[in-house]
């Protein structure tokens, strides 16, 4: 508790890290949004996500937060020092925002923005490429971590001498199968992320931590 107190300070330090999580949760729920709709890859707990809550007729954001609350149990118990602001956030924020967005799109942008090429590609890689930055940024705001990711963290302890690498990718390699078991069908997008959308983020946040945020 101590530790979620601490990022609630509202010194100059904390509130620029506040501002940049709740903008980067905001972001990831935006991009997210139009990933979604393009269907050429996701992150694997998106496509997980977006699977479920199709099989259970469930909006996306209702499900993804009724699925952060389970998975939210462990850290709360083991992993406290996983918790912090950006934790609520993303639990709450990306998957209604990217609900709202979905909703949005489909009454002001027209079907084939999100099915024919080259726009649909175009979107996609734009929209992925600000969803990583956005993504780098939450993480780099050290204000906590999503369920998904910390459990993944808590994983790891108990396997310390299996790399974090492998334990992340067998994770979301997880989700893939989760996904695939209530109907949903992998991109090749969804499947190369789970290999590569990691160390990407981690690249992009570091670059991020040593020339910007600084």
């Amino acid at each position: 508790m101590k530790t979620l107190l601490n990022h609630f300070k509202l010194d100059k330090a904390h509130s620029r890290n506040i501002a940049l999580c709740l903008g980067a949760v905001f972001g990831m729920g935006f991009f997210l949004a139009f990933l979604i709709e393009c269907n050429l890859g996701t992150d694997p707990f998106t496509f997980m996500n977006v699977s479920v809550s199709d099989r259970l007729h469930m909006t996306f954001g209702n499900w993804q937060l009724l699925l952060n609350v389970f998975l939210f149990i462990p850290v709360i118990l083991t992993g406290r020092d996983q918790i912090g602001l950006g934790t609520l956030a993303n639990m709450v924020g990306i998957g209604y925002v990217a609900d709202f967005f979905r909703w949005l799109w489909g009454r002001v942008l027209p079907e084939a923005v999100f099915t024919e090429f080259p726009v649909r590609a175009v979107i996609f890689a734009v929209a992925l490429a600000c969803f990583i930055v956005s993504a780098a940024t939450y993480m780099n705001a050290d204000m906590g971590v999503a369920p998904f990711d910390a459990d993944a963290t808590l994983l790891s302890r108990l396997f310390p001498k299996v790399p974090f690498m492998f334990v992340r990718m067998a994770w979301d390699g997880l989700t893939i199968v989760i996904g695939m078991l209530c109907g949903g069908i992998p991109t090749p997008g969804a499947v190369i992320m789970v290999f590569a959308l990691g160390p990407i983020i981690t690249a992009v946040g570091r670059f991020l931590h040593e020339k910007v945020l600084r």
